[in-house]
């Protein structure tokens, strides 16, 4: 049986103590770095929680997209990708081109700024 805290736990168990023991009694320079670090914590719980599925959409997305095999790692698509826009042979009319960039970017920004002002616009 597997007893020890996961990752997910541990990290939030150290952004709970820096947002609810450690940062009320800081202020000054020491209070913005607290905020940064409990941020910085927020973004790697959300990383942890979120990327394995963006990177599975991500994956199917350019082997629709590039209608490759699956042998391929994903870096390798996305050179591939990388490699088709910069040679003119994929472009902003290819189907599918757009959305794929467009949902591959979304996830990013949903891990990185959830909160980013433009992000709820480009879901809609």
């Amino acid at each position: 049986m597997h007893d020890q805290p996961s990752v997910q736990e541990l990290v939030a168990a150290v952004k709970s103590f820096i947002d609810d023991t450690a940062a009320p009694q800081l202020s000054g320079h020491a209070a913005f770095h607290a905020r940064v670090a409990s941020n910085a914590l927020a973004t790697v719980l959300r990383d942890l929680e979120q990327r394995p599925k963006a990177e599975a959409q991500e994956r199917q997305g350019l082997l629709d997209l590039l209608k490759s095999s699956a042998d391929q790692s994903t870096a390798e698509l996305n050179r591939t990708l990388s490699e088709r826009i910069r040679d003119g042979q994929m472009t902003p009319s290819t189907p599918g081109l757009l959305q794929h960039l467009k949902q591959t970017v979304m996830a990013q920004v949903e891990i990185d700024q959830p909160r980013y002002s433009g992000l709820k616009t480009a879901k809609s």
